[in-house]
This record gives C-alpha cells, sequence and structure tokens, in this order.
C-alpha cells in the first residue's frame, strides 16, 4: 500500500512541475515580446479574439503623418500607440520592432519605404492615422496617404528646421488642399533650435503659422513647454509620458499673453460670430478658441505649432488631445467626389462603396487589401460589386488596421478606415459596391516618373517569374511603373529616383530571391521621311505550278498637317498625274499616321490586293531602314503596277508594297525623330546657374522662367536620351533642394551630328549580331 501512494505521489508531482513549467514559459513569451515592443496580436498578425466598437462618421478623424527623412514619424507613431494603450511598450528604429516599419526592407535601411496604416481609440474618438515615407523617391505613398485623409500632421526636426522634404511634402499638401498642423520633433537635441525653426516656417508658410506651445528651453535639457492655448505650463519627468500641469511661471507670463492673443485672433478672424465675440468681450472661450482653429484648420487658415520630444515621449500626449478635441471629423471635409464629378454624401445608409487604396503582401496571409469607406457602411460577409473590374467579391472579413496588427471589426462605416484580406480580383485604386451603389472613384494621381531602367533576371528562366514580381510590386508601389517594350526589346521600369529603383531591386533579390542587372534603356527612336519619292518593285516567282506575280508603283511624301494634296508630281523628269480613287487614314499606335491613296486607274491592279499592299507597307513601317525604329507620319500614293490573271495573289501583292515602299523611303530623305519630353526644374535660386549649364549640356531647350515662393522653376524641352541619370545630377548640383517633373512632348528632328554618330552605332550593332 506504500509503495502504491509513492507512485500516485510522484505521478502528481511530475504532473504539478509541468504545468508549472509550462505556466512560466508562457510567461516568459509573453514578457519578452512585451520588452521586444511587439504584442502577442501582432506577432500572429491577426487579433480576432476581441471586436472593436463600432465608430461613426462623427467619431473618425483621418490624419497623415508626414515630414522629411528622419523627422521622427516613426519614432512619434510608437509613442502614440503607447500612450492610447495599443502597445505596452515603444519599439525603436535601432530594434527594428517599430509597428509602422515592419518589413524586411525598410529594417535593411532604417526609415519607412510604404505608407502604415495605424490607428488610436483616444477620448470616444477614432484616429485613424497613416505614416507616411519621408524620402522624396516615395512619394507615392505621401500622395496615396493624403488623397485619404482630411488632415496632413507635419514633423519637423528641430535641428534643421524646413527642409527640402518639407518643402516638396508641403507642395503636395497644398496641391490637395489639406489642413497642415507642423510638429517641432527632437527638442532635447543639443542643436535643436526652437526659434530659428519657427522663422522657417513663417517664411516658408507664411503668417498663417501659429503657436500653440512654446519650449522652455531646447537640448537635453527640454523637459517643458508652455501652452498658450490652455495657458498652462506642461512639464515632464525624465522618462517623459504624462506631464505635471501648473500655472504658468510669472517670467514666462508676458511672452505666453502675447502669443495666446495672437492665437485668439487668428481662431476668431475667420469665423463671423465668432470675430463679433471677440470684438464685444476681448476674449473667447476656450471651447470658442477650439472652434474657430477648427473652422481655420479645415479652411487652411491657420497652421498650428506643437512641441514634442517622440523619442522621450515629452508633448505627445497633449497632441493627442488636440487631434481628438480640434483637428476636424471626416464630416468636417470637402465630400469625396466620384469619377463622374459628383460630389458623394457619406452617410448614405444603404449606399455602400469602398475604395481599394492600397495592397500589401506579406507572409503567410497573402494579398492585405486597404480600403476607405466612401460612403454607406459594409459588415463582413457582404457581398460587393467591383465596378472597376467588373466582378464580384465578399468580405470574408474585415479589421482595423495598426501596422501588422490587425483587430476584427464587425463593421466599418463611411470615412472610416480598414483592411481585407485574400479578394480575388481586386487590385489598388478599384471601386467595390453594394447592390444599391454605381459609384467608381479614381481621384489618387500620381506624379509622371521621373527615373527609368531596363531589368533582366541574370538567369533567363526566372523571366516569367521575375514578370509576375513585377506585376505584383506595382499593385504594392503604383509609382513603379512596368513597361514591357515590344519595340525596343526590353522590360523597363520607371520610379521616382535611384533610390526608388534600388529598392525594387533589393526586394526583387531579397524577398523573391531573383538576381536583377538594370541597364539603360533603349530609346524609342522614331523615323520619317522630308522629301518626295518614287519606286516600283516587282515580285515575281515560278517553282512549277502556280507561281506568284505582282508589281507595285508608288510615291511617299512627308504627311504634314494642313499642306494639300498634289494632283501631279514631277520625280526625276517624269510627271504623275494622281486620280484619288480612296483615301485611308491609319492612326498608328506608336504615335503619327500612315495615310494611303489608292490612285489605280483601268484595272491595272485589282481592289481586292489593296489591302495586301497597305499591309506590306506596315511590315516596313514596324521597322525602318535607318535604325528599325518604327516609321510615321507618311503618305503613300499606289497610282500603277501590274497583276497576272493566275499567278497574282495576296502574298505576291504584299511582298511587292514592301519593297516598294523600303526602296522609295531610301530615297525620299530619310531622318530620324527623337522623343521630347517637356520638364519643369523647382529650384533655388543660389543653384540656378548650376542647374542651366547642366540643362544646356543636355540639348535643352529653356522655354521660360518664372518665381514659385522662394524658388525659381525652369521650364525646358529635353530630349529624352539626355535625361538619362538627371534625378542624380540636380541632386548633385542642389544638394537635393530642387525637384523636378518630366512629360512626354513631341517627337523632333534628331541633329544631324547626332543622328550619324547614332547610325554608326546602328550598324555596329547589326554587325555584331
Amino acid at each position: 500500500m506504500a509503495s502504491y501512494y509513492k507512485i500516485v505521489t510522484n505521478i502528481v508531482t511530475q504532473h504539478i512541475f509541468t504545468i508549472v513549467f509550462l505556466l512560466t514559459i508562457s510567461y516568459i513569451a509573453r514578457h519578452f515580446f512585451c520588452f521586444r515592443g511587439i504584442r502577442l496580436q501582432q506577432f500572429s498578425n491577426l487579433n480576432t479574439n476581441n471586436c472593436m466598437k463600432v465608430y461613426q462618421t462623427n467619431e473618425i478623424k483621418n490624419i497623415s503623418l508626414v515630414g522629411s527623412s528622419g523627422s521622427g514619424k516613426t519614432t512619434l507613431t510608437e509613442a502614440m500607440l503607447f500612450e492610447s494603450g495599443v502597445i505596452k511598450r515603444r519599439g525603436s528604429i535601432e530594434a527594428k520592432n517599430t509597428v509602422s516599419d515592419y518589413f524586411p526592407v525598410e529594417h535593411e535601411y532604417g526609415y519607412s519605404v510604404f505608407p502604415t496604416v495605424f490607428h488610436s481609440e483616444w477620448m470616444g474618438r477614432k484616429l485613424n492615422m497613416i505614416d507616411c515615407p519621408g524620402a522624396d523617391d516615395f512619394v507615392g505613398g505621401l500622395i496615396t496617404s493624403l488623397s485619404v485623409t482630411d488632415t496632413a500632421l507635419m514633423l519637423i526636426n528641430a535641428q534643421h528646421g524646413v527642409e527640402v522634404g518639407t518643402q516638396n511634402q508641403y507642395r503636395q499638401i497644398e496641391k490637395l488642399k489639406k489642413p497642415c498642423i507642423f510638429v517641432v520633433n527632437q527638442l532635447d537635441h543639443e542643436k535643436a533650435d526652437f526659434d530659428k525653426t519657427v522663422d522657417d516656417l513663417r517664411q516658408n508658410f507664411g503668417n498663417k503659422v501659429v503657436l500653440i506651445q512654446y519650449p522652455i528651453q531646447t537640448g537635453p535639457a527640454f523637459n517643458a513647454v508652455v501652452d498658450v492655448l490652455l495657458m498652462k505650463l506642461y512639464t515632464w519627468k525624465p522618462d517623459g509620458g504624462v506631464p505635471t500641469i501648473s500655472d504658468i511661471p510669472a517670467n514666462e507670463l508676458q511672452r505666453a499673453s502675447e502669443l495666446h492673443n495672437i492665437l485668439v485672433e487668428a481662431a476668431a478672424e475667420h469665423e463671423e460670430n465668432l470675430m463679433e465675440k471677440y470684438f464685444a468681450d476681448g476674449n473667447l472661450t476656450e471651447d470658442e478658441m477650439r472652434m474657430g482653429i477648427r473652422f481655420g484648420l479645415v479652411h487652411r487658415d491657420i497652421f498650428p505649432v506643437f512641441c514634442i520630444s517622440a523619442a522621450k515621449d515629452m508633448g505627445v500626449r497633449r497632441l493627442m488631445e488636440f487631434l481628438g478635441n480640434v483637428v476636424p471629423y471626416v464630416r468636417d471635409s470637402a465630400a469625396p467626389v466620384a469619377s463622374n464629378g459628383e460630389e458623394v454624401a457619406p452617410l448614405q445608409e444603404n449606399n455602400a462603396s469602398i475604395y481599394v487604396f492600397k495592397t500589401s503582401v506579406e507572409p503567410h496571409i497573402g494579398e492585405v487589401s486597404f480600403f476607405k469607406v466612401m460612403s454607406g457602411k459594409v459588415k463582413e460577409g457582404d457581398d460587393l460589386y467591383n465596378a472597376t473590374r467588373q466582378s464580384k467579391e465578399r468580405l470574408t472579413q474585415i479589421y482595423a488596421v495598426c501596422g501588422s496588427i490587425r483587430t476584427k471589426v464587425d463593421e466599418l462605416v463611411a470615412g472610416d478606415i480598414g483592411a481585407t484580406v485574400k479578394l480575388k480580383n481586386t487590385r489598388t485604386s478599384n471601386t467595390l459596391n453594394g447592390k444599391n451603389a454605381d459609384l467608381q472613384f479614381d481621384f489618387i494621381k500620381y506624379p509622371e516618373w521621373k527615373f527609368r531602367k531596363a531589368i533582366a533576371a541574370v538567369n533567363q528562366a526566372d523571366e516569367e517569374k521575375l514578370s509576375e514580381v513585377l506585376t505584383r510590386m506595382h499593385e504594392e508601389d503604383p509609382t513603379w511603373i512596368i513597361e514591357y517594350s515590344k519595340e525596343l526589346k526590353q522590360t523597363i521600369v520607371h520610379g521616382q529616383g535611384e533610390f526608388h529603383l534600388k529598392t525594387l531591386k533589393w526586394r526583387i533579390e531579397n524577398n523573391d530571391k531573383i538576381l536583377i542587372n538594370y541597364s539603360n534603356p533603349r530609346i524609342p527612336y522614331r523615323e520619317t521621311i522630308t522629301k518626295t519619292a518614287r519606286a516600283d518593285y516587282r515580285h515575281k516567282k515560278q517553282s512549277g505550278g502556280a507561281g506568284q506575280f505582282g508589281e507595285v508603283h508608288l510615291i511617299i511624301e512627308p504627311c504634314v498637317e494642313g499642306v494639300p494634296e498634289k494632283e501631279v508630281y514631277k520625280i526625276s523628269g517624269q510627271e504623275i498625274k494622281i486620280s484619288v480613287r480612296d483615301k485611308q487614314e491609319y492612326p498608328l499606335e506608336w504615335g503619327g499616321k500612315l495615310v494611303f491613296i489608292n490612285s489605280i486607274v483601268g484595272g491595272v491592279i485589282d481592289a481586292r490586293f489593296l489591302p495586301a499592299i497597305q499591309k506590306g507597307i506596315m511590315d516596313c513601317m514596324e521597322q525602318g531602314p535607318l535604325t528599325g525604329s518604327y516609321a510615321r507620319d507618311i503618305r503613300v500614293i499606289v497610282y500603277d503596277g501590274k497583276m497576272h490573271p493566275v499567278d497574282s495573289n495576296e502574298i505576291s501583292f504584299r511582298l511587292a508594297g514592301k519593297y516598294a515602299f523600303s526602296e522609295a523611303f531610301k530615297n525620299a530623305g530619310p531622318k530620324v525623330l527623337e522623343p521630347i519630353y517637356d520638364v519643369e526644374v523647382l529650384v533655388p535660386s543660389a543653384s540656378m546657374g548650376d542647374v542651366m549649364s547642366d540643362l544646356q549640356g543636355r540639348r535643352a531647350l529653356i522655354m521660360g522662367m518664372e518665381s514659385d515662393k522662394g524658388m525659381e522653376k525652369i521650364f525646358a524641352k529635353v530630349p529624352l536620351k539626355e535625361m538619362n541619370n538627371y534625378s542624380i545630377s540636380l541632386s548633385s548640383n542642389t544638394r537635393g533642394r530642387a525637384s523636378f517633373s518630366m512629360k512626354f512632348a513631341s517627337y523632333e528632328l534628331l541633329p544631324s551630328d547626332v543622328q550619324d554618330a547614332l547610325l554608326k552605332e546602328y550598324e555596329k550593332s547589326k554587325v555584331a549580331e
């Protein structure tokens, strides 16, 4: 019996030990992930245990977090999520464990590459925010974010003040007419200069810049700000967090009062009732000031300025209070406009419509589609119709998003932002409608490309896989534009700069394990003629049985708009009269046109063979005799020929037409045309000389110049061939302070010396083949 009890005791002891061991491991794991700044729900990606509250349109605010690289957007994101309880510990860029930078390429580079959606539940409101990339090469993410949000929160690095990236991003904010709040960050840095930063802001953005706060001191001792809206002093302990709020000290009271009065005037200035109240009482209540500031924000009449140290979590809570109390709600912002130009009222109960503004592909999940509810509301399990691709989709699950953390929600209403997974046939920029909606949106407009390279897999066997990867990459970033050029026999990727395409290369080689090479793309030249010429060609072939016979006489001349057509041609002493029987114009897919005129008399060529002659001419125009480029803008007159009652057929006349055209083309003063682009360069005045000199070295034709808010704008026409690597040169000449855009304008004749060099190069390449 004693032995029996001993056995039972041993078994129980072992089970207790196992249970304690498992509990200990669980405890350690939980605290390890918290220490790394990663919640368990983030580690598993999908948090489906608890459903979030459904927020209404009048409880939702959508905000873009923007600023130059290094201004601290990702660090501020961590502080905001920590303050609102989404994460228990703040991650850091150095530790590669932040919520918003969770892609491997972002860990590699140490800053944001893609816009990251996150949210905070704060003061009974839902703050949807998007952390935007700061580098100019990733402007597509900035434009996407600003297009689906209502307010921009612009971070300014207190060490540097207004930077090139600040100016470039502000232009996008201004273009989209979004309210803007400036947040001066890194005030704890030893080189921080708040007063100079504010001077920079006012110099660049005018007197609409109004202080809400100012620091008592900057540098490592930074720990307090005066809030002139609330007229209180906010002080933090060394680790930041919840501030101590006290009265403003006497030695700061005069400055604070002056700034408070400026703020009150700004709040009252643009709202008639508040202005009357201010004139009557000489002041406004706190709530009235908030209302006035909100009104000023919506109409872009006020640009408030806040002070923070995101790294130390100082000032972040107060900033979030302002976002919750003052920043415009979705209902306060302009209604979305559909593709047909009609405004769409968001609160249409049975008129659900969502717009997919971003797609990402994530490990173990696949495609994640981020969307904004444009009208009505959507629920889990809703069947929607993709109006862009004309297909059906089902929202099997919908989530509120916080980086890689996704929290399940029952429904989302107009103005809200969310995500869904595994849609079958939906892509970025698609509109999905409920059964009662008939809407389509296309309001995100991306800039033209600025940098391009030909791309090829090192291993030819990977070409098909590379094509699939490039298509997917374009979905994730629409400013990566993929062109499969039949003409150039190259795949060309276009982007916003050298670093933009380097990022693409890194992702393909490291994520998809395909080695690739970049090279300079070929130039899509065109060929044309400059004078009139004639030729004839007889195709005759006899090989037993029925043979082949066709003879074509034709004239070619330049096709110039507005030039009258001739009735008589004198060529090499021969006079040829033309009687137009039929005239066809063929717009060419590569630009320009072919005019094909039937002037056959007496039935010397049967009408049924004329289409074959035209096809033969087109065969030749698809590969011009000078450089193998497409030919364009040519008028062809078929005026004579011969046929055989037995041996003539379509192939005979197709070949006869082709070779007659080729012979005439060589005698018609053939010339090469090159693509010319309209280029706009925005450059600081101090760099004008270097930039102008560089453009002239690229055969640019300067069309004009004008001043634009402290910058100079240059308008020029530049050959595409000369724009290779221009973004690198411009950045070098201006220390990164300039920007440019380019758009195709026209084809123009290549200068003779350049054409001679091109033809020699082409002949060498043909010999090498």
